[in-house]
C-alpha cells in the first residue's frame, strides 16, 4: 500500500510514468499527459470556439474538424493556422485565472515564430520582442509563440522564468546579495561562464537561458536597447534614493507552457505591464525576495524595531508603492496602481457576463496584497474552473485540472451530471498517472 501511494506521488511530480522512471528532461516532467481522446476533445472544443468567435459556418467547422481529425489519427498532431494560433493565445490569456489584467486580452499582439527553432535565432526574436514591447515607454502586450511539441519531441525552449530578472549572489557568509528567488538561476548562469560586469550588486541583470532540442543550455543577454531599468525615488523622501533601488520596465514571463486545442507550446514568452504592488509590496520586501522592508522604512523616518508599533509596515508599504508609481510615471513607463487594476478587472468581469461567459479566477492571485479590502475584487466570489486554452507551469500544479469548460452552454441536467463526473474522473486519472 505504501509503495502504491509513493508511486502515485512520484507520478504526480512527473518522476514516474506507468510504473517506470521518466527521462531526465525537465520539460517532459512538466507537460500534461493527455490521451488521444482528450486531445481530440480539446481540439474539437477549441475549433468550435474559434468558429463561433470568427463567424464561421457549420460546414466550415465540419471541414476543418475532419481535417484535424485525420491528422490526429495519422500522427497524433495537427498544426494551427496563424489565425487559430492568434485566437488561441488571446483566449488563453482571457481564461487564465491568476491574472488581474485581462481586460485587454483582445489587444494581445501575437508573433507566430513557429519556424524559428535555433537558439541564436530565438534569442534575436526575443530581443526584438522586448524592444517592441518597451517602445517609447507605453508598454505593449506581446506574445512570441515558438515551435510546439510534436509526438513527444521537444523543441528548444526558454528555461528562465522571466526574460529579465535580477541575480541572487550566494555570499561566503551564507547571505544572499540580490534576489533570493534567483539563487539557483544565478548558480547555473555562473557555471556556464556568466559573470557580472563588475563587483556583484543587488541589481545585476541575468542573461536568459535557452535549452535546445538536444537539451544543451545556452546563455543570451539582451542588448541595451531592449531593456530599461527605472530608479526608484520618492517625491517627498529623498533618503530613499540613497538605497539605489531600481526595477526593470517590462515583465516578460517565459517559464509557462501555452496549451491550445490539445497542442502544447513550451516556449511562448509574453509580457504585460506592471501593477505597482508586484514590485513594492512583493518583489522588494518579501522575505524570500529582497527582504528590504525594514531598511526602506528607516528612509521614511519609521522605527522598525520589534518593540515599536507594528503599523510601521503598513505605512512603509504605502509609501513604497507611492514611490514606485511616481518613478514609473516620471520615466514615462506604463504602470497601474492596484485600485485601478481592480476596477479594470471588474469591468472585464462585467463584459464577460454580458457575453454570457463565466469568469475563471483564483481569489488568492486576483486580490492585490495591498489595501485588499478596499479593492472591489476582494468582495467578489470567484472560482477557477481551469478552462483551455490556457497557460500553466506544471501538470502536477496548475496544469492538473485544465480541460474544456462547457458551463457557458445550455446543458440539460443529465449532461451537467456527466460533465461533473467526467471532470472528476480526469483529475483522478491524472493524479494517479
Amino acid at each position: 500500500m505504501a509503495e502504491r501511494i509513493a508511486l502515485r506521488y512520484l507520478a504526480r511530480l512527473g518522476l514516474v510514468r506507468n510504473g517506470y522512471a521518466t527521462g531526465s528532461n525537465p520539460l517532459e516532467r512538466r507537460l500534461r499527459h493527455l490521451s488521444a481522446l482528450e486531445i481530440r476533445e480539446e481540439a474539437r472544443a477549441f475549433l468550435r470556439l474559434h468558429g463561433e468567435a470568427t463567424g464561421g459556418t457549420r460546414s466550415a467547422f465540419a471541414q476543418r474538424w475532419a481535417e484535424v481529425r485525420r491528422c490526429l489519427s495519422r500522427s497524433g498532431h495537427y498544426e494551427h493556422t496563424p489565425d487559430e494560433l492568434a485566437f488561441g493565445a488571446r483566449l488563453a490569456w482571457r481564461n487564465h485565472g491568476r491574472c488581474i489584467g485581462r481586460l485587454f486580452w483582445e489587444s494581445l499582439e501575437v508573433a507566430d515564430c513557429r519556424h524559428v527553432t535555433e537558439p541564436e535565432a530565438m534569442a534575436a526574436r526575443i530581443a526584438d520582442h522586448m524592444t517592441e514591447a518597451l517602445g517609447d515607454g507605453r508598454v505593449r502586450s506581446i506574445i512570441s509563440v515558438f515551435a510546439p511539441i510534436k509526438r513527444r519531441r521537444f523543441p528548444a525552449y526558454l528555461e528562465s522564468q522571466q526574460i529579465t530578472q535580477y541575480a541572487g549572489h550566494a555570499m561566503a557568509d551564507g547571505s544572499v546579495l540580490g534576489d533570493r528567488q534567483n539563487v539557483e538561476a544565478t548558480r547555473i548562469a555562473r557555471s556556464l561562464g556568466w559573470r557580472p560586469s563588475g563587483d556583484p550588486t543587488r541589481f545585476d541583470l541575468l542573461p536568459f537561458l535557452i535549452r535546445d532540442a538536444a537539451d544543451r543550455r545556452a546563455l543570451f543577454s539582451l542588448p541595451t536597447k531592449s531593456v530599461r531599468e527605472i530608479p526608484i525615488v520618492h517625491p517627498a523622501y529623498e533618503a530613499l534614493a540613497e538605497m539605489a533601488l531600481r526595477w526593470y520596465a517590462v515583465p516578460c514571463v517565459s517559464g509557462m507552457i501555452l496549451t491550445i486545442g490539445g497542442i502544447d507550446y513550451p516556449c511562448a514568452p509574453f509580457n504585460g505591464f506592471y501593477m505597482c504592488t508586484e514590485i513594492a509590496s512583493r518583489n522588494l520586501v518579501d522575505a524570500k525576495r529582497y527582504n528590504l522592508l525594514a531598511d526602506i522604512a528607516r528612509t521614511f523616518g519609521l522605527n522598525p524595531a520589534p518593540s515599536g508599533a507594528r503599523l510601521w509596515r503598513d505605512i512603509a508599504l504605502t509609501e513604497l508603492n507611492r514611490a514606485v508609481l511616481h518613478s514609473f510615471r516620471q520615466a514615462g513607463v506604463t504602470m497601474v496602481d492596484h485600485h485601478a487594476a481592480s476596477d479594470q478587472y471588474m469591468e472585464f468581469h462585467r463584459r464577460e457576463q454580458a457575453q454570457g461567459r463565466r469568469v475563471a479566477a483564483d481569489w488568492r492571485w486576483i486580490v492585490p496584497p495591498q489595501a485588499s479590502s478596499q479593492c472591489e475584487v476582494f468582495h467578489l466570489r470567484m472560482r477557477d474552473f481551469h478552462p483551455v486554452p490556457n497557460y500553466y507551469y506544471h501538470r502536477g500544479d496548475d496544469g492538473l485540472q485544465l480541460m474544456p469548460w462547457y458551463g457557458d452552454r445550455h446543458r440539460t441536467r443529465p449532461e451537467r451530471i456527466v460533465d461533473r463526473l467526467t471532470r472528476r474522473w480526469k483529475i483522478w486519472k491524472r493524479m494517479a498517472w
